[in-house]
């Protein structure tokens, strides 16, 4: 009978301890377990050996929560500027006829082809030119033919005048008795009237030259015509829009025919508060993201708007797009504009605290937190500039947490290399 009971108390005694373990284990608070009295609690040895005595069990305490922490260190840091707006022509030329009521009879470009300086895009009709153009030549043909007219007309005249003027000068020789004065002065008129006829036949020469030469340039007037038939771009470029249409009338006062992106270059045009218009300075690198989800492209300040907007107070800034990338003028894109780097102390973008009270990072110095106020600058990619309350070397928690405060024990597990920025 004594054997059972004390095999009980074994038991009770077993039982008593593994609860105390596991509320240990759980972090809840022990408690003293009271061995049962008797021979049997004695003969098991319980507690000291000495019969009667109570056993306390002091189960161990719970571990300090884990944090990640990191190192601040010195990074380079660039101040950047966010912007975003429209893609636009650097230079849009407009393309019209220069030729009013002429119709378009063929094209010669599309939207999106690239041109070169001085070719064809699209042509007139140019028959009714023609017509006129043979016209012309009918009548320069008759003006060439009164030139050589006049001309054999001036011949003769001389050779009358010069036969009149020999006849005048032997009359006018002889003398009285030998010529009546009759025929001297026949003679004479003869002389003068050869004059005046030579004089009108040069008169005459000098008009059929005239009208050959109004002529002539009638006819170069009408090549020009023709030759503006042909609707040629001024500028190498892309064609960005072609409203021409095949059969339509073109006028000069109307529409372009064709919108050609001068060689193709392509600008980024943003708005910008005045206060960091100041900053910016042509030149300054930018990088941009472009509609398609492509790879970002490099770029650069090209224009700085002198004027603000009275309303707004924005100021308008060209970032010129490179060549050859896929950008679309009308499309929407956005761009980060590099104003200036230096370098400084940084810390993971997720160390930093920010709150109604300030900045602040969780510092960890022996085992404890420091929540530490820090003068917090610009952040690049994923890291945060710290300005000042923060020297390098200094372990902070890489991503903060709501449940640790100020003086808290910790167990620091330090972050891998290359993983700070990515949190």
């Amino acid at each position: 009978m004594s054997r059972r009971i004390a095999i009980f108390l074994v038991a009770t005694v077993a039982i008593a301890l593994t609860v105390a373990y596991l509320r240990g284990s759980l972090g809840l608070p022990g408690r003293t377990v009271a061995a049962p009295q008797g021979s049997a609690a004695d003969a098991a040895g319980l507690a000291d050996g000495r019969p009667g005595h109570a056993a306390t069990l002091s189960p161990p305490g719970p571990l300090p929560p884990a944090v990640t922490v990191t190192r601040a260190r010195e990074r380079d840091f660039v101040e950047p500027l966010f912007v975003s707006g429209t893609l636009v022509a650097r230079d849009e030329v407009m393309i019209g006829a220069a030729l009013d009521g002429l119709r378009v009879i063929e094209l010669l470009a599309e939207d999106g082809d690239r041109v070169a300086k001085g070719q064809v895009l699209a042509r007139l009709d140019r028959s009714q030119l023609d017509a006129m153009l043979a016209q012309n030549d009918a009548a320069l043909l008759r003006a060439d033919a009164a030139v050589a007219q006049a001309r054999s007309q001036i011949e003769q005249v001389d050779a009358a005048r010069a036969q009149a003027a020999a006849d005048l000068e032997r009359a006018q020789r002889l003398a009285v008795g030998v010529i009546t004065q009759a025929t001297l002065d026949q003679r004479l008129a003869t002389a003068r009237s050869a004059e005046a006829q030579f004089a009108a036949a040069n008169s005459a020469l000098a008009v059929a030259e005239a009208d050959r030469a109004s002529r002539q340039a009638e006819r170069r007037e009408l090549l020009v015509r023709i030759g503006r038939t042909d609707v040629v771009t001024p500028v190498a470029g892309t064609v960005s829009r072609r409203t021409a249409r095949l059969g339509a009338v073109a006028m000069g006062t109307g529409d372009a025919l064709f919108r050609i992106v001068a060689d193709g270059a392509i600008d980024l045009e943003a708005e910008v508060p005045e206060d960091r218009l100041a900053r910016l300075a042509p030149g300054m690198p930018a990088t941009m993201e472009l509609p398609g989800g492509g790879r970002p492209v490099e770029g650069h300040v090209r224009l700085i708007s002198n004027e603000v907007d009275r309303t707004t107070r924005l100021g308008k800034v060209r970032i010129a797009v490179p060549a050859g990338s896929a950008a679309r003028i009308g499309s929407f894109a956005t761009g980060v504009v590099r104003i200036a780097g230096r370098p400084a102390i940084g810390v993971p973008a997720s160390a930093v605290v920010r709150s109604e009270t300030g900045v602040s990072v969780m510092v960890v110095r022996d085992g404890r937190v420091e929540l530490r106020t820090v003068e917090a600058g610009v952040i690049d990619r994923g890291f945060s500039e710290i300005r000042g309350g923060l020297a390098a070397g200094e372990t902070v928690v890489a991503r903060a947490a709501a449940f640790l405060r100020d003086g808290d024990e910790v167990r620091s597990v330090d972050l891998p290399e290359g993983r700070e920025a990515s949190r």
